[in-house]
This record gives structure tokens, sequence and C-alpha cells, in this order.
């Protein structure tokens, strides 16, 4: 994988296949859209290397590698992130009684939607965040915000949020496992290694009960 995305590091290509991937992930949570942002930015450390000698390729008649921006792969990666939560927000919001069921006989959705519910209510939504983490908790999250009729005021900016701290994350574990490992597959197996401990640990969190308030004693 990790020389099929090389190869389209020199193309803007590279930042269309990453945003269409993560874009899709909210519906396909198998898509391994984590993995490619991930050897997308391994392989840019490749071509970072590579361009520290790039007058000695120069001289041997050879095209110096383009190294692609990671910036834009981060603002990609998030601005996909963010509109595929939207798309799933709205859906949701207008999918009527039949997702209503569907969500009911489900004990992970209800629970997420029951628990998201609660931290938008109060202000917070670090569950979003923590959720985008998790496998497959970008999709229960907006899923259940939306078929919650959750307020998109509320919802947005945690899930934007989420998709800068997921992108980021993704583009640094894969760019400087690249550079201190090597830009191979070494490296890229690490780092996507390390973004499932992250993803194993945010599911631990969202499968935690909420500790519900003790009782007041009587007067």
């Amino acid at each position: 994988m990790l020389e099929s995305v090389g190869s389209l590091t020199g193309s803007p290509w590279i930042y269309a296949v990453v945003a269409l991937s993560v874009l899709l992930d909210v519906f396909l949570p198998v898509l391994p859209s984590g993995v490619l942002v991930i050897t997308a930015a391994t392989a840019a450390a490749a071509g970072s290397t590579t361009a520290t000698a790039a007058p000695v390729a120069t001289a041997a008649g050879q095209v110096p590698h383009q190294v692609p921006s990671l910036l834009v792969l981060v603002l990609c990666a998030a601005t996909a992130s963010v509109l595929g939560d939207l798309v799933a927000y709205r859906l949701a919001w207008r999918g009527g009684d039949r997702l209503d069921r569907a969500i009911a006989r489900s004990r992970r959705l209800t629970r997420a939607q029951d628990r998201l519910g609660t931290a938008l209510s109060r202000g917070g939504g670090a569950l979003v965040v923590i959720a985008r983490f998790a496998p497959a908790g970008r999709s229960v999250v907006s899923l259940g915000a939306g078929a919650a009729h959750r307020k998109v005021r509320d919802f947005l900016p945690w899930s934007a949020l989420a998709g800068v701290a997921w992108a980021g994350y993704s583009v640094g574990l894969g760019y400087f496992g690249g550079q201190w490992l090597g830009a191979t597959w070494v490296g890229a197996a690490v780092s996507v290694l390390a973004l499932f401990g992250a993803g194993a640990l945010a599911a631990y969190v969202m499968r935690r009960p909420t500790q519900s308030p003790a009782p007041e004693p009587a007067a």
C-alpha cells in the first residue's frame, strides 16, 4: 500500500483520494481512511528525505520527487471528516420513524445517543472528539446526534475539533514515524498500530457506563 500511495504523492490526486476515503468512512467504517492518511504522510516523509538529495538526483538526470504539503493533507482530511459528519447528521435528522426504530434496536446506538445528548446539553462535547478515534464511533455519534435532533450549533464545533484532532494526529503519526523509523512499511506499520491504540482507548472510554449523580440526602 505504501508503494501505491507513494506513486500518487507527486500528484494532487493524493488529496482527492484521502478526502474521498475520509468522507465515505462515516457510512462505510471498514474503509481504511486512517491507514491511508498515515501512509500518505509516511510517503511525504520519504519525499522530504529524498528532497535533501535533490542536487545529486538532478546531476544524475533524475526528476526530484515532489513532496505533498502536510498542511494541505491535514486540511483535506479534517474538512472531509466534518462534511461526512454533517451528511450523516442530516440524513439521520430526516430519517423518520424507520431510523428511530433501528436505533432503538441497537443498544450501542441508544447508549451513545443518550450520552451524547447529556454531554451536549451540559455545554460539552468531548464525547464527539473521543468517538472520532474509536472504530465506527464517528458513525454512531453523527447518526445519534441527527436522530435525536440535536442543534447543529451544538454539534458542528465539536465535529470540527474532532476532525482537526484526528487528522493532525494521523498525519503526525505517519510523518514522524517515517522520519524516525524510516519511510518504509515498518514506519507505516508502527504508526498504524499507534492509531489503533488510540482507537482502542477511545472505544474503552465510550463503553464506560455513565456515572449518575448520587441522590441528595433527605432533609
